[in-house]
């Protein structure tokens, strides 16, 4: 039976609608925002999926284009692979609800949001993670939320819940938060240079909304709720603990105990070999749980280590960062390189500068329609010493390249400033520990190599926690986690920005969530790392941009036109600006509102398209100087043109100082001459004159 719940968020009314549609899903809501549409299922299967040792979830975001009236673009006219903006929100539902699954489920769940209406004011995304957290908390799968999802923006300096279209543009900030009623469970953030005092009050009141959501979902849940279904435990049966347990413990904290990520690998690989022989008898077939047991004795290692002994297997303090290098300019022929260096995080950052008309066209449901600085990551295999070939790049690639993007966006030129598409791709040569941070580093560096006048560098570093089995109050958390401690602590807390403050945030998290304590410890350890990057490696290696462009970077030439003067420049059918491009070997690009941008590596191509331009669009003027081009010979003179589209005659007794008999005596067609215009007449007709345009008679007639 279909049944309606609403209550007022941001001051607009949000309903949520069950009964009706999905009825096969474990779980489906449609949840309306303002005109914003999305409806979200949970399905899970019927049975654990075997020989696998996590959860298996999926979350997908579906975006359809007929939600805000668009046809697809492209020969086959429907929706294909998501769009990077839709696999970063898959991404941004999946974080905070994964934790409250249970850690020993292994059955096949599939969160699906589907967006079937956009209104602009009202963001999909939050509808999708509110949708997520209600079709999961109604159905029998095992869940231990609800969570609430708000956006928080920041204008002269007031927090703004689910800011509108307008509120965004103005917004100084966008911060994605999710949490339950007790604590946070992910955080998102873009944010242009905002202290951390100013984001965590402003994390604080969004979670204050975040539980009158989770309390209204509780509400939906008493009235419609199914009951959770009982499921095969894929724990590690307690007896098969305790052997390994007490076989592997110590040998496992001489294995881990080096700063080498290789070597630890090695010996975790040898001593898993020994122990799978030694229980093999006692426990036989039982290979993958006895596998399951030690890694589970290797994170007991590893964590006791950090929360008993106060430090890390590699030696380092909780606060202390791994040893830092930099490099620029590696590559001779790129735009600006960037080599950053952790401890075995390694990322080799690249800058290539392009006309404005390279910059990136998208195709979704928001507003945006183009990207003018686009960051691309790779994480091949032999990053982490493992012999695979090369792919397409996947969500989580996806999802540490936009991570980046978003780290340097505060800090990138305008386009008035910085008439260039700017294209970054970060390598990752080494990885043991945060490479979307190195990724950060390695570009600053990158841009600053190339010339982009940068407005700050910008380091990113993250930070770890421990929380305390028996009490989740005690915590410690450390700065610039490496593998291992991603692999078995509790928390990646990545922040990134100046020194003026945070512009990107991204949180993991394995437990149910963070208190506002943790996040403050977090914050202040992060400051602490990128503060130290930059004064310690960044600065020293390249203090500021370089004052000039590579000599491989295109120049880039601007110039505004009057926008009715466009279709002469173009030309009929591109005749004109083709032929410019032709004649001159540059690109150029013009903008509806009147905006010029030609860019060539030759600079006196670059002067000579402008010239030209500035010849087609100005009005002609007595008095005026052009080199032209012979077009026609005709028997008392000839035509001359001295722009695209334009020409004027010069009369045979205007030709030469001395009498001139026939014009072939002077020129032939295609023959380049200095001319000056003498007069417009009223017909618009334009007569030029070769000879008052010589050197020795220029004088004479001014």
């Amino acid at each position: 039976m279909s049944k309606n719940f609403t209550m007022e968020l941001a001051g607009r009314s949000i309903t949520v609608e069950t009964g009706k549609l999905a009825q096969l899903a474990n779980g489906s809501a449609l949840v309306r925002y303002g005109d914003t549409v999305v409806l979200s299922t949970a399905t899970a299967s019927a049975s654990p999926r075997e020989g696998i040792d996590f959860f298996p979830l999926s979350v997908d975001y579906e975006e359809k284009l007929y939600s805000v009236g668009k046809i697809p673009g492209g020969f086959i006219k429907r929706e294909g692979k998501p769009s990077e903006k839709a696999i970063l929100t898959s991404r941004v539902i999946d974080r905070p609800i994964r934790p409250l699954f249970p850690k020993d489920l292994r059955n096949d769940v599939a969160v699906i949001n589907t967006v079937l209406s956009v209104d602009q004011d009202n963001s999909p995304e939050i509808a999708a993670m509110i949708g997520s957290s209600v079709a999961i908390s109604i159905s029998d799968i095992p869940f231990n939320g609800p969570i609430g999802g708000v956006v928080i923006g920041l204008i002269d300096g007031q927090v703004i819940i689910n800011p509108n279209a307008q509120e965004r543009e103005k917004s100084e900030m966008y911060v994605t938060l999710a949490g339950t009623e007790e604590k946070i469970t992910m955080i998102e953030a873009g944010a242009k240079e905002v202290p951390d005092d100013v984001m965590l009050d402003a994390i604080i009141k969004g979670h204050a909304e975040i539980k009158k959501i989770a309390a209204f979902i509780k509400g939906i849940v008493a009235e419609v709720g199914k009951p959770k279904f009982e499921y095969k435990s894929a724990e590690v049966p307690q007896d098969i603990f305790e052997a390994v347990m007490q076989l592997a413990y110590e040998p496992m904290r001489q294995a881990v105990l080096t700063n080498d990520k290789t070597v630890r690998d090695e010996n975790v690989a040898k001593l898993t070999e020994d122990l799978q022989s030694k229980l093999a008898e006692t426990f036989p077939d039982k290979s993958s749980i006895i596998s399951e047991a030690i890694y589970k004795v290797e994170k007991k290692v590893v964590r006791n280590y950090i929360a008993d002994e106060g430090k890390r297997v590699d030696g380092r303090r909780l606060d202390q960062i791994r040893p830092l290098s930099a490099e620029v300019g590696l590559l001779p022929r790129t735009h600006g390189s960037g080599l950053f260096q952790r401890g075995q995080t390694q990322v080799l950052t690249t800058v290539t500068l392009g006309g404005i008309n390279e910059i990136q066209r998208l195709d979704g449901v928001d507003l945006e329609e183009e990207k003018r600085y686009m960051h691309h990551y790779n994480f091949p295999g032999f990053s982490v010493g493992e012999a695979k070939t090369s792919r397409g790049p996947g969500r989580r690639e996806i999802g540490h390249g936009a991570l980046a993007e978003k780290a340097l966006e505060a800090v990138i030129p305008d386009e008035d400033e910085f008439p260039y598409a700017i294209r970054l791709v970060s390598e990752v040569l080494m990885s043991n520990g945060s490479t979307s941070q190195g990724s950060v580093c390695a570009s600053t560096l990158a841009l600053m190599d190339a010339g982009v006048p940068i407005k700050a560098p910008v380091a990113g570093i993250s930070a770890g926690l421990i929380v305390d089995e028996v009490d989740s109050n005690k915590f410690i958390t450390f700065m610039d986690i490496q593998g291992i401690e991603d692999f078995f602590g509790d928390m990646d807390f990545k922040v990134a920005g100046t020194k003026k403050g945070i512009t990107a945030i991204q949180v993991d998290i394995k437990v149910d969530g963070l208190s506002y304590d943790v996040i403050k410890a977090a914050f202040e350890l992060t400051r602490k790392g990128r503060f130290q990057i930059i004064d310690e490696v960044i600065t020293p290696v390249i203090a500021e941009p370089r004052k000039e462009l590579s000599q491989y970077a295109p120049k880039m030439y601007r110039m505004n036109i009057d926008p009715d003067k466009i279709r002469d420049v173009i030309g009929p059918g591109g005749k004109v600006i083709n032929k410019i491009i032709d004649e001159t070997g540059v690109k150029i690009d013009i903008e509806d509102d009147g905006r010029v941008f030609v860019a060539t590596a030759d600079d006196a191509a670059g002067k000579r398209a402008i010239a030209i331009i500035e010849a087609i669009v100005k009005d002609v003027q007595p008095g005026q100087i052009f080199l032209g081009k012979v077009t026609r010979l005709m028997n008392f003179g000839v035509f001359v043109e001295f722009a695209p589209g334009k020409e004027g005659l010069v009369h045979i007794s205007k030709l030469d100082n001395k009498r001139v008999g026939k014009v072939e005596d002077v020129c032939k067609v295609g023959d380049e001459m200095l001319v000056k215009v003498m007069e417009v007449d009223k017909q618009g007709r334009i007569n030029l004159s070769r000879k008052d345009a010589m050197p020795e008679n220029k004088d004479d007639n001014q």
